[in-house]
């Protein structure tokens, strides 16, 4: 999950903890262009606290002005953007309108599970009976964002994205200061004792040893991107050689489409069969006529941005078409189209 989510998470728990009454928000559909994507969360205290977000700041201004005047006790399904006067009022994009859940929460214990579960990379999801207010919390094989009708939201939580650089250039520097604003916690290893004095970019965690111990101890999962980019066949390959028997979500290298077919070569001398070299992602990165270390950072993250983004999220028939289950059919769940 992503950084700003946990953090909803650890402070609706500290809250909860201190004696004070907590409402989880969460958006779980959204249709047109909408400013943050389905799953994502907002808490707020009956004092006015919060963190979070699943707008652009109008709804959550509106959200808890309402809170103040009557701070939840049951769970609601909130949709903003349906007229034109919301879309100026509420300023949605494009004609965007999103649907909330509101969940007045009842103790830390409830949450607690999922914290515990992301700090030791685990991946679990959270059931809601959006009629009865209980949820319970499990393990999870599919790594989704969000299943949701009006009987029940079920949410996947897990650990955070890692990403793990091989090889300590110029396009490493680029990447490890942009990933973080893209929610991935950075690695680095690199054996050459010149590359590593030479350094210049904060903030990573430098892992010792050679490329493929260093893969093995990282103990790679669903949640973790490895990318090579020394230039250094004998560097890259001893990490591409572990990786790609690893769960890692994407394996990558650079280089051209020659030294590509190259590297594939010397793979298969490696022990990989052919299915795991196909995993490669080589070259590495989207096609944006990149040239300079910068640009080629770019277009790595933005593949990654891609994958991730295409592998997490699931659209199901709820979730994919105004009136499909829509607010007609709530029945007992109260439905609320903000003025």
């Amino acid at each position: 999950m992503n950084a700003v989510d946990y953090q909803v998470l650890k402070s609706a728990v500290s809250w909860l903890q201190q004696g004070k009454r907590v409402a989880m928000v969460t958006v779980v559909r959204n249709w047109g262009s909408a400013p943050r994507p389905l799953g994502s969360l907002f808490a707020i205290t009956d004092d006015g606290d919060f963190t979070g977000s699943v707008s652009g700041g109008c709804i959550e201004d509106d959200l808890m002005q309402r809170f103040s005047a009557a701070f939840p006790h049951q769970i609601e399904l909130v949709r903003y953007g349906i007229s034109a006067e919301q879309m100026r009022r509420f300023g949605l994009p494009c004609g965007g309108t999103l649907e909330l859940v509101i969940e007045p929460l009842s103790d830390a214990a409830s949450l607690t599970p999922l914290l515990e579960a992301v700090a030791g990379r685990h991946l679990v999801q959270r059931r809601l009976n959006m009629r009865s207010g209980q949820a319970s919390i499990e393990a999870s094989d599919a790594d989704f964002a969000l299943r949701f009708d009006e009987e029940e939201l079920v949410q996947v939580f897990g650990p955070r994205w890692r990403l793990l650089i091989i090889g300590a250039g110029q396009v490493s520097e680029y990447l490890a200061q942009m990933a973080p604003a893209l929610d991935f916690s950075v690695y680095l290893n690199d054996p050459r004792e010149e590359q590593r004095r030479n350094w210049q970019a904060d903030g990573v965690i430098w892992l010792d040893g050679m490329p493929d111990d260093a893969v093995l101890a990282f103990k790679p999962d669903r949640r973790t991107v490895i990318v090579t980019l020394s230039h250094d066949p004998k560097v890259d390959d001893m990490a591409l050689m572990e990786a790609l028997r690893t769960d890692a979500f994407y394996v990558g290298a650079i280089g051209s489409m020659a030294s590509t077919e190259a590297r594939k070569e010397r793979l298969l001398m490696l022990d990989l069969s052919r299915a795991q070299i196909e995993r490669l992602h080589a070259p590495i990165g989207l096609s944006i006529l990149s040239r300079s270390p910068a640009e080629i950072a770019v277009s790595v993250l933005a593949e990654l941005v891609m994958l991730r983004n295409r592998g997490s999220v699931a659209v199901t028939p709820s979730s994919c078409a105004v009136g499909a289950n829509g607010a007609d059919g709530v029945s007992d769940l109260r439905m609320v189209e903000r003025p």
